[in-house]
């Protein structure tokens, strides 16, 4: 049973700008784990720091929660035109995320942002409440990973037809999202070599779930693609920090030093997002159960 009390903890964790990004993130996510008024409370509050990487992962984490009461919270960050394009992106994304239709007049609004990646956002999170209304009363398929994804997968499972539909940049996003996400869930090494080809085509928004999907399949096939998207300095940073975050999944001795090349890199989300892989990287070869360990260091902390 966790109290009100290590809830309160873990939150101030997460809104101390003086703990390192790492603790804060995993205080972040194990909040995202505890769920509840409470949790949501304490990663909202967090939406005034100035790191773009840890506000991107706020949004991304209200939105995996799938909880109504983070509506607000997200809608005030879209809106706010003075929040880092890839933290609104975000905050769309898991307006979609949540499914709550009451959202939708709004994300249609903002699907024309002069911010492409925002708008494209929108359209996408448009979409997918569109979906699920035609869909509704269908059971959920549930797939290999615990993640809501901007798309439902494709049904198709043909790994080259599926690649078409990825790198066909004539075929709807979201067709191509869902193409993406069902290579995901195919998996193996010719899918992951499908995906990372993406990381050469479509727009930043695009290529950027590209590298987040990678992270989440965790095939070592990915790497070299994923180095060099993260070492192209001309590459979109959203795209490079997701990059960076894939290779700290992966886990390999190749990813290392791709991490600890870029560990001091000019662009600050590229920088952090390194910082945060590394520590993944730690968790992911280590003995540590779980990466989201906020509660358990809590109590195990000298008293």
């Amino acid at each position: 049973m966790v109290t009100e009390q290590e809830v309160e903890a873990v939150g101030r964790t997460l809104v101390d700008p003086q703990q390192p990004l790492q603790a804060r993130f995993r205080a972040l996510f194990t909040l995202r784990g505890l769920g509840g008024p409470g949790a949501i409370t304490w990663i909202s509050q967090a939406f005034g720091d100035d790191s773009a990487l840890l506000k991107h992962e706020l949004a991304y984490c209200l939105g995996q929660m799938q909880d109504s009461r983070a509506i607000p919270v997200l809608l005030d960050v879209l809106r706010d035109t003075r929040q880092e394009p890839m933290v609104r992106h975000e905050a769309g994304e898991a307006l979609g995320a949540i499914g709550n239709p009451e959202v939708l007049e709004v994300l249609k609004q903002y699907s024309t942002d002069p911010v492409i990646e925002v708008a494209e956002t929108c359209q996408l999170a448009v979409r997918r409440l569109e979906w699920l209304q035609q869909h509704s009363g269908e059971p959920a398929v549930a797939g290999p990973y615990l993640s809501v994804d901007p798309a439902p997968p494709a049904e198709e499972r043909d790994v080259g037809r599926l690649r078409e539909v990825l790198l066909d940049e004539g075929q709807p996003l979201f067709d191509r999202y869902r193409a993406m996400f069902a290579l995901r869930d195919t998996g193996g090494e010719e899918a992951a070599l499908a995906l990372a080809e993406g990381l050469r085509c479509g727009g930043a928004l695009f290529r950027h779930e590209i590298g987040y999907v990678l992270g989440q399949l965790q095939h070592e096939a990915a790497v070299p693609q994923l180095a060099a998207t993260l070492a192209r300095p001309t590459e979109s940073p959203m795209v490079r920090h997701e990059c960076a975050e894939a290779l700290g999944a992966i886990a390999r001795p190749a990813c290392l030093a791709a991490l600890r090349a870029h560990a001091a890199d000019p662009e600050r989300v590229v920088r952090e997002s390194c910082e945060v892989a590394l520590d993944m990287y730690d968790y992911e070869t280590g003995p540590a159960f779980q990466y989201a360990d906020g509660l358990e260091q809590l109590r195990t902390a000298p008293a």
